[in-house]
């Protein structure tokens, strides 16, 4: 299997409302990806559509090489945003519950996390902290044995010791388990800490998908000279532009190097790269340049 999550055309619409339009994405598996954009991207329809809870209004989306939704769900793990848990139940009914809904439930795996995070399987989900209920959501989440484990915004009300602990834990389930990941956020450094592949959806439109190592050695600052847009070399895809009456600054995406001794070149840190593709037009791309899908 090669593919995690395929999307195509697809979209989603409350009343006249689109929550999410001609979204087309190929997401890979066997990756830790990060899922970035603004709120109201819609990143968490997209991933609600993707584990079977909603159906799409338009277009297709496939997970583990299925239509969502089908029985391959059962080898998807989610946890939603605010990481829900029951706060009248107990830790111990929790896995109990967990156990019931998940033909393929790993108890032994559940109670040594739950006994590893020092939790006691007696007390009630409503009495825990932020972190430790995040803790208790992704103990669910991992003990089902999924193939691929989504997540959604779950660090994102946490304190960051909590957050830091919580994104720990996930990296060790993912070595320890080989799963898939996606992982939504709107906090780069997530992304940083965690993922190795980078989606930034704004508007529900996919402004660049790729292994952000690469995205990173492809990624360039271009300051001098002012010059038109039109002018640009074809194979440096601009991604952002900004002029003063006699300097230019260029955001571009190129594979070969720059040797115009014109510019003063210098690398973008991921985040330069997330908000300039989230600082993109999505309801026409600058000069009709392609969105960009970069592979190794």
């Amino acid at each position: 299997m090669t593919t995690a999550l395929k999307a195509q055309g697809l979209g989603k619409k409350y009343g006249r409302r689109w929550a999410l339009t001609d979204c087309t994405l190929d997401v890979p598996a066997g990756r830790v990806v990060g899922l970035v954009g603004p709120n109201g991207a819609g990143k968490s329809t997209l991933l609600n559509l993707a584990v079977g809870m909603l159906t799409p209004t338009a277009g297709q989306i496939e997970m583990l090489g299925n239509p969502a939704g089908t029985t391959q769900q059962n080898k998807i793990g989610f946890v939603a945003q605010d990481t829900p848990t029951y706060a009248r139940l107990s830790i111990a009914d929790h896995l109990k519950l967990g156990a019931r809904l998940n033909p393929g439930w790993d108890d032994s795996l559940a109670q040594a996390r739950i006994q590893q995070l020092g939790l006691d399987l007696k007390q009630r989900a409503g009495k825990l902290s932020g972190g430790q209920r995040a803790q208790l959501a992704l103990t669910l989440g991992v003990a089902k044995r999924p193939e691929l484990l989504i997540l959604d915004e779950p660090v994102a009300a946490l304190d960051p010791l909590a957050r830091r602990e919580f994104l720990q834990d996930l990296m060790e389930a993912v070595t320890e388990h080989e799963l898939s990941v996606i992982l939504s956020s709107h906090l780069v450094s997530d992304v940083e800490r965690s993922c190795d592949y980078l989606v930034v959806l704004v508007d529900s439109r996919v402004q660049v998908s790729g292994d952000i190592d690469t995205l990173l050695a492809t990624h360039y600052r271009l300051v001098g000279p002012r010059r038109e847009e039109k002018s640009m070399p074809q194979n440096q895809h601009v991604v952002s532009v900004s002029h003063t009456d006699r300097q230019s600054t260029y955001l571009i995406r190129t594979d070969e190097p720059v040797l115009d001794p014109a510019w003063t070149v210098s690398q973008l840190t991921l985040e330069d790269i997330v908000l300039a593709y989230m600082g993109r037009s999505t309801s026409a791309p600058q000069n009709n340049r392609p969105l960009l899908e970069v592979q190794r």
